[in-house]
């Protein structure tokens, strides 16, 4: 799928973001690029410590400041005729960014709940912050705020407490207040790991149906790939930092390009298969710490075992660029050819 300039309410272009410590800098995002266009889902997909939740608050500048940097790189909101480019906007725009452009529910609900409030407040607060109309039914917004994520019930559910709802029912509650702005742009980074897999499935149905209902793009964080050929559009696969490839959900299953990608799939049990042993990836997960001079991947590459010496000298010593293999298709490997 193309991302036209008129679909387009994202972009992120040349991204770098660094931690630092006082024995070194540690660059946990490297030079990413990437778009996201209205109505569709992305899922953003690596193992633990890839750089996918950095990458996420980064969208919102929510990347603290005093312990990381954005070195490099561009973050633009298209709004109607205005570009906003998020590293350069003042904390007073940044504000109206927050919540209305993007909005965010995480992992865990019950640490983003406030547990000493009722649910029907917490709401409120949130309609309130992002409605300037003294019209406004509050009450009546956030019982419709209910209905839509599935809550039964609302009208009497107002008064409830966090601790009276299932790990579900309280990412319903999550889901709701996210939408409390009516964002753009919905971020859910792994909203299901906590959840059983019944509710797994309905978290994932709920979000289908916002997307039809609302119209607004989500960017769905996640190492489940089962999740991923159920409901997302365009999958952007992501290793130690780097965005290795991207393309649409069809193409990641069908023709995956980078090493890395294959490897991942290679790792997902299949039913019907019998007992089959599962494949990891050999070696150990890339090293921050350590100057890289080439691909972060190489060390563990199947790949590699074909080339000749020179070539794989290239993957040591040189960074992949990020190409367009097929159309539609990127894929961040120096050797990959279809």
């Amino acid at each position: 799928m193309y991302v036209s300039e008129i679909e387009k309410i994202l972009e992120v272009s040349s991204l770098s973001i660094d931690f630092l410590s006082e024995k070194e800098t540690v660059s946990a995002v490297d030079n990413i690029s990437f778009c996201i266009s209205k109505g569709e889902i992305v899922a953003l997909v690596g193992e633990s410590g890839c750089g996918k939740s950095v990458t996420c608050l980064s969208l919102a500048r929510l990347v603290d400041e005093t312990a990381g940097r954005y070195s490099n790189g561009e973050i633009k909101f298209y709004d109607k005729d205005t570009v906003l480019n998020v590293l350069n906007l003042p904390q007073n725009k940044l504000r109206k960014i927050r919540g209305e452009k993007i909005a965010y529910i995480f992992q865990e609900p019950s640490t983003s709940l406030n547990p000493v409030m009722k649910i029907g407040e917490q709401l409120a607060e949130n309609v309130l912050a992002h409605n300037k109309d003294d019209d406004l039914d509050v009450e009546a917004e956030v019982i419709s705020l209910l209905k839509l994520v599935g809550i039964p019930e609302p009208e009497k559910r107002l008064n409830s407490y966090p601790c009276h709802f299932s790990g579900g029912m309280q990412q319903r509650v999550m889901i709701a207040i996210a939408l409390a702005g009516n964002p753009e742009i919905l971020v859910a980074d792994e909203p299901t790991t906590s959840l059983d897999v019944t509710i797994q499935a309905q978290i994932i149905e709920l979000f289908r149906e916002i997307k039809d209902k609302k119209g607004m793009a989500i960017l769905l964080v996640t190492h489940n790939l089962g999740i991923v050929a159920d409901i997302a559009d365009r999958v952007i696969v992501m290793y130690a930092g780097h965005i290795v490839e991207s393309c649409s959900k069809q193409e990641i299953f069908t023709v995956p390009l980078h090493p890395y990608t294959r490897a991942l799939l290679k790792a997902i049990p299949r039913l019907g298969r019998g007992r089959v042993r599962l494949e990891s990836i050999p070696g150990v997960f890339h090293n921050y710490g350590k100057e890289y001079g080439g691909c972060r991947f190489a060390d563990r590459c199947s790949l590699k075992k074909s080339l000749t010496k020179a070539e794989s000298e290239i993957c040591m010593r040189k960074v992949p660029e990020d190409r367009m293999i097929i159309p539609g298709h990127k894929c961040k490997c120096h050797h990959v050819h279809v």
